[in-house]
């Protein structure tokens, strides 16, 4: 049993699963999980010194890679000054101010500790401000665990084969309606029935949760003007592509801009953080201005603030953009290319630093179809590579993320992995 094996079973016995969050413990892909021990670049060392290129980059937080030195330089000042203050602290104001500089929806921003707790605010908040109660969410986007945002969701949920958890009230599920992505036409449908009752729209603009789903052209736009036409919230989810697929994120790149934008993992620079913001009428009715509660202990953590900041300084001074573009096209086309000379269906959307591999005969526009692609054809690939240096997402449903700190030599030697995986 080498060390992974053995700190798993010891984990067993502890934690339920022996992990911490579900996709972690392999099962959609099988075997069991490594343990990672350190990680630097874009490269993991195992409990068992094995070296692995990563493309999972902490699901999306490490786009400098790994244990970047001006990241782990100003945490360690923060440091210097305490862990925790109970106080509003002058890291947090600064943080805002980037915020506020970078994402074009946000003119007030709450920060928070996770993309969970940016989902939930943001639906309570879009819900207190219209005073209606219903939202609309689409299948597939996973807007972390909020009890009335885990219906037909994706990511661990999915993966596992239960996106409609236990726990869950029917009653909570009945205020939110579930449509499926790419179709604007449902959209319309539910406001022309339940209109004066929807809150707030929550997507993923580009659902990144069941593998990567593109939008077609004008959906996002037309979202928009349901939203508008009827009083209702737009709320983007860009927890996953925020600051990566551009410093403002989808947004930024489709010039669609909603009401409200949830944030989180590049924002805290691979510390656990989230944050919310968008226009100041909406904000503004938070507490301690308005009758919207929420609160945290940790939110603007020191070092998180400083872990971030950090971060996102480097994209807004030195940003990796085009470069990120380039790599993530060059692997796509290299993927597609050797799965085609080798008569296999493969869809690899890609844009910037994402992209997955869809199993499948024809492009993925919503979460049935990224259902009824090839699963088993992706653990098949996963275990190869896996076996070979290269860790993808333990699942299917997931999106693959590169990080700055890739270079050719990587691109090249994953290519060369995933052509012999697709043999």
């Amino acid at each position: 049993m080498n060390q992974s094996e053995e700190l798993f079973e010891r984990a067993k016995k502890l934690i339920p699963g022996g992990v911490n969050s579900p996709v972690r413990a392999f099962r959609s892909v099988g075997g069991s999980p490594f343990f990672t021990k350190k990680a630097s670049g874009c490269r993991l060392t195992t409990a068992d010194d094995r070296e692995l290129i990563d493309y999972v980059c902490t699901w999306g937080p490490a786009i400098h890679g790994h244990d970047h030195q001006v990241i782990r330089e100003a945490v360690a000042e923060a440091l210097a000054k305490g862990t925790s203050f109970g106080t509003p602290g002058p890291a947090e104001v600064e943080m805002a101010e980037l915020l506020v500089e970078i994402v074009p929806s946000v003119e007030k921003v709450r920060m928070c500790n996770s993309g969970t707790e940016a989902t939930m605010s943001s639906i309570r908040l879009a819900r207190g401000f219209t005073g209606r109660s219903k939202i609309i969410k689409f299948a597939g986007c996973y807007h972390g665990h909020v009890d009335s945002l885990l219906v037909k969701a994706g990511s661990g949920a999915l993966t596992l084969g239960n996106p409609d958890s236990a726990g869950i009230p029917e009653s909570f599920a009945k205020e939110t309606i579930v449509l499926p992505y790419n179709d604007l036409q449902s959209v319309q449908d539910a406001f022309a029935q339940s209109g004066e009752d929807i809150a707030a729209i929550i997507v993923e603009p580009y659902p990144a949760n069941c593998g990567l789903i593109l939008p077609e052209d004008g959906y996002l736009e037309g979202l928009r003007k349901a939203c508008s036409d009827n009083g209702a919230v737009l709320i983007f989810d860009e927890v996953m592509t925020g600051f990566r697929l551009g410093i403002g994120g989808v947004q930024e790149r489709t010039g669609v801009t909603p009401d409200l934008t949830a944030m989180g993992k590049i924002i805290g620079g691979g510390l656990p953080v989230g944050a919310f913001g968008g226009k100041v009428e909406i904000m503004d009715c938070l507490a301690p201005l308005g009758p919207v509660y929420q609160a945290g202990t940790l939110s603007g953590n020191p070092l998180a603030m400083a872990a971030g900041i950090a971060s996102l300084r480097m994209l807004k001074d030195t940003p990796p953009y085009e470069r990120l573009e380039q790599l993530g096209a060059m692997l796509a086309r290299g993927i597609r290319e050797a799965a085609e000379k080798k008569g296999i269906a493969l869809q690899v959307p890609q844009v910037g630093s994402m992209f997955c591999l869809f199993f499948s005969e024809s492009p993925v526009g919503n979460f049935e179809q990224a259902l009824a692609t090839d699963a088993d054809a992706f653990k098949k690939v996963f275990q190869a590579c896996l076996a070979n240096g290269i860790y993808l997402p333990p699942s299917a449903y997931e999106t693959c993320f590169i990080s700055a700190a890739h270079g050719e030599d990587e691109i090249s030697r994953t290519l060369e992995q995933v052509r012999l995986a697709l043999s």
